[in-house]
């Protein structure tokens, strides 16, 4: 029997997500973004994996891409479905990593650290094979996701902060044994402090190049970023792209 993963994006959560996430909204990074996976789809229709509000979604349909999404959320899925243009995507509540939709994909895509919201071995791998089931023959499987920054840990130190405002702070705290991180939040809303702490499981690049070749797909290109810049030690992040056999 699957174990359902836990849900962190309850009604709280994403009641205030796009506003959270704001950065990630920012036009010409959106525009970057869907010229990649616009690119990669093709004449094929796309499957996002953890679809949420619809960040993506929305403006890879508006280019006419047909879009399908999963998420785990309801309450995500009931801010995509507010939205303009969401009558156009097929939206499935359930957990990416085994959930079935019909239909075949050029493209499959799961992106800003999505991957580790599986927080074991064993559910990336099968999302990589879900991913690879719904796949057309030289279709792609996209993943963005954040290098572990262990590298920037003092020695000793466990947790690393990644936002420092008057109004947020925010904390990784790394278990390095089972690739373990937990992300906390602390922010002050209508003058009451507010946290959440969400479980994540970090993943090397090396290792999802594994995942990907159990699930029958290899390697097609790695980026730094939405730029196709070139992946280096120095890179925060990866763009990463595996394609199917196939014509």
């Amino acid at each position: 029997m699957v174990a359902v993963p836990a849900n962190h994006f309850g009604a709280d959560v994403a009641a205030r997500y796009d506003e959270s996430a704001a950065e990630l909204f920012e036009p010409s990074l959106l525009a970057r973004t869907v010229d990649v996976l616009a690119e990669l789809a093709g004449k094929g229709a796309a499957l996002e994996l953890g679809i949420g509000t619809g960040r993506v979604a929305l403006p890879l349909r508006a280019r006419g891409v047909p879009v399908s999404g999963i998420d785990l959320s309801p309450d995500m899925l009931a801010r995509l479905r507010a939205k303009p243009g969401a009558e156009q995507i097929s939206c499935t509540v359930g957990d990416f990593a085994h959930t079935r939709v019909p239909g075949a994909f050029g493209l499959v895509y799961l992106l800003f650290n999505t991957i580790m919201n599986l927080t074991t071995q064993d559910a990336q791998v099968a999302c990589f094979q879900n991913a690879a089931d719904y796949l057309e023959p030289g279709g792609y499987f996209v993943i963005e996701v954040g290098v572990p920054e262990l590298r920037r840990l003092p020695p000793g130190e466990t947790v690393r902060p990644f936002t420092v405002t008057a109004t947020r702070l925010g904390f990784d705290e790394y278990d390095v044994p089972t690739q373990g991180l937990v992300s906390h939040h602390y922010r002050v809303e209508d003058g009451e402090l507010r946290t959440d702490s969400v479980p994540f499981r970090y993943v090397w690049p090396a290792e999802l190049d594994l995942m990907a070749r159990l699930a029958g797909m290899s390697l097609h290109a790695r980026w730094g970023g939405w730029d196709r810049e070139p992946f280096t030690a120095d890179s925060r992040r990866h763009v990463s792209v595996w394609r199917t056999d196939g014509p």
